[in-house]
């Protein structure tokens, strides 16, 4: 599976050991962050927009508390990416919101924890059926 990965400087540090987890794990890494951007805007966009021009499945973005990339990158029509820190919500959104990225806070998420909290979601898929409806309502807001 390949996940789409990126981070500002705050999340850089745990970017790159869940990256380093990830290939551990042999997943198909793409940092599109190799140097850490800016801010959480930029990062987030980068993961944002390879995930929507290239049919990317899975995402993590990376930042001090996560919320930040989240609401930048779901700013982008046809984007889902949640704002996770325990490993239940990462497993719900991938399975009834489709996320296609989680957001992690390195400032409110541990090394140990994250790894976790990826796993969770990398494992989930979406349930589609009645959960599109909701997906396709968001779609249609202005």
């Amino acid at each position: 599976m390949k996940v789409v990965i990126g981070s500002n400087q705050a999340g850089f540090d745990l970017k790159e050991k869940v990256k380093q987890y990830l290939e551990d794990h042999n997943y198909e890494v793409l940092d599109v962050t190799p140097k850490a951007a800016a801010d959480f805007v930029e990062s987030s966009l980068l993961v944002t927009r390879e995930v929507l021009n290239n049919g990317i499945k899975k995402a993590i973005m990376f930042d001090e508390y996560g919320v930040g990339s989240a609401m930048a990158s779901n700013k982008v029509k046809g984007m889902v990416t949640a704002n996770v820190n325990e490993e239940r919500t990462a497993h719900m959104t991938a399975m009834h919101n489709g996320a296609k990225a989680i957001a992690l806070g390195s400032g409110i998420v541990g090394e140990k924890l994250a790894y976790s909290i990826v796993q969770h979601y990398l494992d989930t898929d979406y349930a589609g059926g009645r959960h599109q409806i909701r997906l396709n309502m968001l779609e249609e807001m202005i």
